[in-house]
């Protein structure tokens, strides 16, 4: 699916401050002209017209709106108000919204309102994310198109026409992020019946069809729980739960990476008595050996990584979570508690850290860069 990028995109332009608190100042209109042909899976590719493009987007902003791009609040029924996004929108310190529980009709609605006040303010687009799980989807967006459950599937091609179904519905709305598959193993009562794991031996193979239509049809798929969730046996919404030994589930990582996997979604679990990967009592999504160590540098992801919600009992506990979970090596934020301490959080380490600093910027460069694979940044 080829989207065309031919961007005239008025965004706002800054002093970038780093050194200093932030001022109130006039903004100029910065023109970027990109224009070139992308693929979505030109983000994992080397491609220097794409490279070009996100420095040219990059270099328009401040570091305010540079830590925006890794903040993403949930807006919904379980999320908040509109009037609150609106908000974050107009102070310019988030870069994505997830859609959650609402209808179909209400969430394109949000979300075309959403992207005006964007482009009022001179800011990117957002990322518009769902879990939109076969499981999850008729619950979390009602008005959406009927589909089974992952554990109630019989064959692969069920779960493509299923990806199909989910996807077209998501592009109607404006949703242009899946935070599915899935691909934990059966056993935990919580994401036990979300997964295709009913049958061991269909968790890669079916989990990488899902993708594979899912990003077929423009939109962004996410493995999740990373390093693995089904093996344990509490609920990570309530409490932080832990993995005690071996790793077990995190070979159902490497196929679907190798695949290209465009995301990937890390949990708020705990890693004990494994020597190479103990998180010493924070969850993986706040641990630098879990997300840079195991997932970047071994495993050598380089697509995005979000974090499970950060408003889960998992997380809650730790201090400057948000902060943390960037400095673990996420590049998403995922419902912060608070989204403009989170966005304070992370931009008081940046203006002084000068290698978090560079960690951030390497994190809303590949933001940016999905925004251009996605035609986010296409004038209309």
């Amino acid at each position: 699916m080829k989207l065309q990028i031919l961007s005239l995109l008025s965004i706002g332009l800054l002093f970038n401050s780093c050194a200093q608190a932030p001022q109130k100042k006039e903004r100029k209109a910065a023109i970027l002209q990109v224009q070139t042909t992308f693929e979505l899976q030109d983000f994992l590719k080397e491609n220097k017209d794409l490279d070009d493009a996100v420095e040219k987007v990059f270099a328009s902003l401040d570091d305010t709106a540079i830590v925006a791009q890794l903040i993403m609040p949930a807006a919904g029924r379980l999320g908040q108000e509109k009037a609150t996004i609106d908000q974050h929108i107009k102070d310019r310190i988030i870069g994505g919204v997830l859609m959650l529980n609402g209808t179909k009709d209400g969430f394109t609605t949000w979300i075309n309102d959403f992207e005006a006040q964007n482009k009022k303010y001179g800011n990117l687009p957002c990322l518009y994310s769902a879990d939109a799980e076969p499981s999850l989807v008729n619950r979390k967006i009602m008005g959406s198109t009927p589909v089974k459950k992952a554990n109630e599937m019989q064959s692969i091609d069920e779960v493509r026409s299923c990806a199909q179904t989910i996807s077209k519905d998501l592009n109607a709305i404006g949703i242009n992020y899946n935070f599915s598959p899935v691909v934990d193993m059966s056993p935990n009562a919580t994401v036990g019946f979300r997964s295709f794991g009913a049958v061991p031996a269909n968790i890669i193979p079916w989990s990488g069809a899902f993708i594979e239509e899912t990003q077929a049809q423009g939109i962004v798929a996410t493995a999740k729980h990373f390093p693995g969730h089904g093996l344990v046996s509490g609920d990570t919404h309530k409490a932080l739960q832990v993995i005690d030994g071996e790793l077990k589930e995190i070979e159902n990582y490497p196929p679907l990476i190798a695949q290209g996997v465009l995301s990937i979604m890390v949990a708020h679990i705990a890693v004990q008595n494994n020597p190479k990967y103990n998180t010493n009592g924070l969850p993986s999504t706040c641990s630098k050996k879990i997300v840079t160590d195991l997932l970047k540098n071994e495993m050598g992801y380089k697509g995005l990584i979000v974090t499970d919600a950060m408003n889960m009992g998992g997380v809650v506990a730790v201090p400057e979570a948000a902060y943390k979970a960037v400095a673990a090596g996420c590049d998403i934020v995922l419902m912060p508690l608070d989204a403009k301490k989170a966005h304070s959080e992370i931009l008081n380490h940046y203006r002084k850290d000068a290698a978090f600093k560079a960690q951030v910027d390497a994190a809303a460069k590949k933001i940016i860069r999905m925004k251009i694979a996605l035609g986010l940044l296409s004038a209309n």
